[in-house]
């Protein structure tokens, strides 16, 4: 069985967590999966856009918790482990992030704890009604920290603070609310939907959505006159582009425009 799968159409990448027996945890064995691909998908300039699910009855139930005691009561456990562990799962998520493709995530059942994480690492998520979250490592005693990171990201303050030490999960209409899913459909309607927006997305110059999406991260962590300055930069290398220039001028000229890398 592969535990990631892959599939490409029209520039498309469909990622599938295949590991529908553990809920699609992610295991020292996913945690490389994606890594993988992450890797692959950073060098493919044929792919513009990147679809993310899980297989089975959920999306992803986070870290394989029998996997983690085993490795705690190995020789060589310890705190080097659980580093090691959180450092490669940290990258996972960072790597989503910096991947110069969109990346949508497509959640059902359940997204819990570091699967919770990985739907706020991505950079939209349509959701299939019914689907609950959470980061409730709090219920057995382990704070979800690292899912904080990407939590906190996405969500307003307090209301990321409630779900960490309450441990409560919340619904689609309330992850919506909350900026962690751009909205929920049913479920026999995620596939659909989740390819209309990739095609949707897909279909633009991908020297702009590159950039774009490079500079939209990066200008959130600036001050303001500095976010001003590196957008501006950004714009500049974007109108500079000969596939850009022949987007306006057929726009001027109410044409469809001729990219030649597109």
């Amino acid at each position: 069985m592969t535990l990631l799968e892959r599939h490409d159409t029209d520039g498309i990448a469909r990622l599938t967590l295949n590991a529908p027996d553990r809920l699609n945890a992610l295991s020292d064995a996913m945690l490389a999966a994606l890594s993988a691909e992450i890797a692959a998908l950073r060098e493919d300039r044929e792919t513009r856009v990147v679809l993310l699910s899980g297989a089975g009855r959920a999306f992803c139930a986070g870290h394989d918790l029998k996997e983690m005691q085993a490795g705690r009561q190995a020789e060589d456990a310890g705190a080097a482990y659980f580093a090691d562990l959180f450092t490669r799962c940290a990258a996972v998520m960072t790597g989503l992030r910096d991947l110069p493709q969109p990346v949508i995530a497509l959640p059902h059942g359940i997204a819990t704890a570091a699967g919770c994480q990985l739907i706020a690492s991505c950079d939209m998520a349509i959701a299939a009604e019914g689907t609950r979250f959470g980061v409730n490592g709090v219920n057995i005693g382990l704070f979800c920290s690292t899912p904080m990171v990407a939590l906190s990201r996405n969500i307003p303050r307090k209301q990321a603070f409630e779900m960490l030490t309450t441990g409560e999960m919340i619904d689609c209409a309330r992850a919506a609310e909350l900026g962690l899913i751009n909205r929920a459909v049913p479920h026999e309607a995620l596939e659909e939907e989740g390819l209309a927006l990739a095609r949707k997305v897909a279909a633009k110059l991908s020297t702009a959505i590159r950039i774009g999406k490079s500079a939209f991260y990066r200008q959130m962590e600036m001050d303001l006159d500095s976010a001003y300055a590196f957008t501006g930069a950004a714009m500049v290398e974007n109108m500079l582009d000969g596939d850009t220039n022949e987007g306006i001028q057929a726009f001027l000229e109410k044409r469809s425009p001729g990219w030649a890398r597109d």
